[in-house]
């Protein structure tokens, strides 16, 4: 059985195997490659066309 050693004085390497074993991984999914179904995106319509800016 191993020693307990504090994560403070572990080595880089053994910090880094902790590390990436407590992370999830994405099962062969890039999430930079995804994008949303239906985003919404900006628009450059009036929002409202019957009130006009200022004018009543």
């Amino acid at each position: 059985m191993d020693k307990f050693v504090p994560y403070e004085k572990m080595s880089k390497k053994e910090r880094k195997k902790l590390n990436s074993a407590k992370r999830r991984d994405w099962n062969g999914l890039n999430p930079v490659t995804r994008i949303a179904e239906k985003s919404k995106k900006y628009s450059r319509k009036i929002k409202h066309p019957e009130r006009s800016d200022g004018e009543e």
